[in-house]
């Protein structure tokens, strides 16, 4: 049963504050949890693992030798919600991750994004306020800028017309947030506005595992390296940057966690102003694709066959954030370089290849 805790042999003491995590078992949030058990937090993670595999729990616990309580259930069902806070009472804070992420499928499928993307926080937020659960904090995106006309992008560029229902949930689930909490001052909120998380833990237990082909650069890049594709396609050389390639602002998925630490400490410190905050989450600096491609080959010493072809509809020429307010107001920098992103990302790319799994329990 999904439902009852995993028993790892190291017991916690009771007097650790709590979070609950949706979609906890995906990548973002399995390095989240890492980094939140590491800096001495309980954690209960809810995922309805349609994206993800519940073995990560057995190598999030081989990583910090500690246990996470597991709900198999979709955020979407609020009696799934309603029964969690009740067991657990102590929960302080909510992080959410939990969504459909894919920019393709989502404009295939709205209704599917529409649905479950938005439906699951407002859920989230009824429980929560039921349950007086006093602090939230939401995975949003970089996406919600579409192309700025200035960069790097700040947390006061205007947001755009999103280019996806994907992008598009993502404005109206901070419009939610910002609404709930302006009529709940007693709630606090934070959007964490993530640029482009690559790479992996360094302990090469837990990394990026799409479903299918890969959407993102990075692990088109090592499944490409590995032999799982025959090359890497770079879409367009002809776009207004140095050397044509689309930049980006590519974040360690290290940093991107330990942010989340931090983010929740403030929010526990009641050390922000507003009730309702937002940040950018990046290193503040651009790599166009060909750079990215060439840390690869140099951390790696692996040669990469890549072709350029045509550009993808709906791509942003290029992106990257302004972290100053990140870095001032809650003391948070990111710490890894490019090259750490891609050696790290391959280390788990080859971790992959050389147990043949698909996340069993065997390490």
């Amino acid at each position: 049963d999904h439902r009852d805790l995993h028993s790892f042999p190291t017991r916690r003491s009771s007097d650790l504050m709590k979070v609950l995590i949706t979609g906890g078992t995906g990548f973002i949030g399995s390095h989240t949890v890492v980094s939140l058990q590491e800096q001495g937090f309980e954690v209960v993670i809810v995922d309805n693992l349609s994206n993800s595999d519940s073995a990560v729990l057995n190598r999030i616990a081989k990583i910090t030798g500690k246990e996470s309580y597991f709900y198999c259930e979709d955020i979407c069902n609020r009696d799934a919600l309603k029964n969690i806070f009740s067991e657990h009472q102590d929960i302080v804070a909510v992080i959410h991750f939990a969504a459909f992420k894919a920019v393709g499928e989502s404009v295939e499928q709205p209704l599917k994004y529409y649905h479950n993307n938005i439906t699951g926080l407002v859920s989230l937020l009824e429980e929560m306020k039921s349950a007086r659960i006093p602090n939230i904090i939401f995975s949003s995106s970089a996406t919600v800028y579409g192309q700025p006309e200035n960069l790097p992008a700040t947390e006061d560029s205007p947001v755009l017309p999103a280019t996806s229902p994907y992008g598009n949930t993502k404005q109206i689930n901070e419009q939610i947030l910002r609404d709930f909490l302006l009529v709940n001052q007693d709630l606090k909120g934070i959007s964490l506005r993530y640029f482009n998380p690559i790479g992996a833990h360094p302990g090469g237990l837990i990394g990026e595992l799409p479903i299918g082909t890969p959407n993102n650069l990075m692990p088109f890049i090592t499944q490409t390296a590995i032999g799982k594709h025959a090359e890497l396609k770079v879409f367009g050389n002809d776009y207004n940057t140095p050397d044509g390639t689309a930049i980006r602002d590519y974040i360690h998925v290290v940093d991107l966690a330990e942010a989340h630490v931090v983010a929740m400490n403030a929010l526990l410190n009641n050390s922000l102003k507003e009730n309702y905050s937002v940040f950018n989450l990046g290193t503040g600096n651009g790599f166009s694709v060909l750079e990215v491609i060439q840390s690869f080959e140099k951390t790696t010493g692996v040669k990469l066959p890549y072709r350029i072809v045509e550009r993808r509809p709906g791509d942003v020429e290029q992106i990257y954030a302004s972290t100053k307010l990140a870095n001032e107001v809650l003391g948070w920098k990111a710490k890894y370089s490019l090259d750490d992103m891609t050696l790290s990302a391959w280390n788990w790319e080859k971790r992959l290849s050389e147990q043949h799994f698909s996340y069993d329990d065997k390490v």
